[in-house]
């Protein structure tokens, strides 16, 4: 162990730890569930404190002032905060997720880990690079943590929005693929009219381009950084041009403005504000993005239970489609596969809604006055939500949806049987007479067809023609 100090004294520290005594002191008085800040935080908050010390550099502040930097200190800072927003100091973030409400102990944590990494690349040169006159400057937790949320955010939904438009490009193979597979509709789990199975999935299609929509809907809320309101939104201790080139600093290393000609439904540039009384204050925006990533989750699991279903049996379900097998199915039950994939993106998606109150309870009541005092918990959650729900349906995507077969025989066999062919009829022989058609049939196990032969309900040229599934599943194409 090593002694270190800040404000209220001395603490002892683990002699390896690159942070210091503020860090410790959260360590000691959070040991709730032994769930760290994700990674994906950590490396942005790396990255916005190197955009904040590029800007501090290029507007001299910490080349001036009580104790002013020399450039190769400078350069260490640098180099140490990116190493930060690589993930080399990943095992130096042990603060809990439940800390205070501002998240001061996960931004002093980084503070404390980029200033002692910068002093050991240049050596103990005195004076030494100070967590807070130094690597803090112009900044405080309450607009730097926010600044920091939004960027991981923005790059973990980037990704969602890859993998959704995959998950997209496959479901319309499947349409084209399977426009002429007739089957059997439902409604209420119950027979419905024929359709075809591309039909059904156009419709599963069209689900995802909903969910793409979403996604791409997120990004309008999430590009403007609170960076520059330090602790209430006035911009106090910082200077009047450090926002703007922060936020030009980091549009730069993020690429953003290359990326929205090759991607215009991606992420844009951060966008630099005139006022951050409301951005340091309340946490609308990610609230709002995360409800959008909630809808798509809506989407993504009706597909997947869809599809679930649909491959359902083999013998006494539907199985209309057949799902890839992936693993056996049962530890009693030999031979037994289940919809492994299905079912776990159908839990990731359950688990990306039920986040969606913890955002909801957090914005709504954490805000208070200046400061939302919920952030760590609301980082945390969202960026589970849009890790999981990329992850979950990436692999479904290339180990379910790209490898789903049809099932032509199967879907057949219900069209005829159904009873819902009866509802073709309604026109010819109205429904009170239809509905005797398909009573009988049910009664006697034949098909609609046969009891109409049989009853003579419509001479055999008209029969085939208004019972051909085909026309029931398209009849715009009369």
């Amino acid at each position: 162990m090593r002694i270190e100090h800040d404000t209220m004294g001395p603490v002892e520290v683990p002699d390896s730890a690159y942070y210091g005594a503020q860090t410790q002191r959260a360590v000691e008085n959070f040991p709730i569930s032994g769930r760290t800040m994700p990674p994906e935080l950590i490396h942005a908050l790396g990255l916005v404190k190197w955009a904040c010390a590029k800007a501090n550099a290029e507007l001299g502040l910490l080349q001036s002032g009580r104790s002013p930097l020399s450039d190769v200190q400078i350069e260490a800072l640098l180099t140490a905060c990116l190493e930060v927003a690589e993930g080399k100091f990943d095992d130096q973030f042990p603060v809990d997720v439940y800390q205070t409400g501002s998240g001061t102990s996960t931004n002093m944590n980084a503070n404390e880990v980029i200033a002692r990494r910068a002093n050991e690349i240049v050596d103990g040169t005195i004076p030494p690079i100070h967590p807070n006159d130094h690597v803090n400057l112009g900044q405080s937790s309450n607009d730097i943590f926010p600044t920091a949320m939004i960027v991981a955010l923005v790059q973990e939904i980037d990704h969602l929005l890859d993998v959704v438009w995959e998950a997209r490009s496959v479901l319309q193979e499947k349409k084209y693929a399977w426009e002429n597979v007739l089957k059997i509709g439902r409604t209420h789990l119950a027979d419905a009219t024929p359709m075809t199975l591309g039909q059904e999935f156009e419709g599963f299609w069209d689900q995802m381009v909903d969910a793409q929509s979403m996604v791409i809907g997120s990004f309008k809320y999430l590009e403007c950084l609170p960076v520059g309101g330090t602790a209430i939104g006035t911009g106090m201790n910082t200077h009047p041009d450090f926002a703007e080139k922060v936020t030009a600093f980091l549009n730069d290393k993020l690429d953003l403005e290359a990326r929205k000609e090759e991607k215009p439904d991606g992420a844009h540039p951060f966008l630099d504000l005139s006022s951050r009384f409301n951005t340091n204050a309340q946490r609308n925006d990610v609230v709002t993005a995360h409800s959008l990533i909630k809808s798509a989750a809506v989407c993504i699991f009706n597909i997947a239970n869809n599809i679930r279903w649909l491959g359902s049996g083999p013998r006494a379900g539907f199985y209309e489609v057949i799902i890839p097998d992936l693993q056996p199915g049962s530890s009693i039950m030999p031979g037994k596969v289940n919809p492994v994939l299905c079912e776990a993106l159908m839990q990731a998606c359950a688990r990306v809604i039920g986040n969606d109150q913890t955002m909801t309870f957090c914005g709504a009541a954490g805000g208070q006055f200046q400061l939302n005092v919920m952030m760590p918990v609301m980082a945390d959650t969202a960026i589970e939500s849009v890790k999981i729900l990329s992850g979950a349906l990436e692999v479904f995507t290339e180990k379910c949806l790209k490898g789903l077969r049809a099932n032509e025989e199967k879907c057949r066999e219900g069209v005829e049987k159904s009873l819902s062919m009866a509802t073709a009829l309604n026109p010819y022989i109205g429904y009170e007479k239809a509905a005797e058609v398909a009573k009988e049939a049910f009664k006697s196990g034949k098909t609609v067809r046969e009891v109409c032969v049989e009853w003579n309900v419509l001479p055999p040229e008209r029969l085939a023609e208004v019972l051909d599934p085909m026309r029931m599943a398209r009849p715009a194409e009369r």
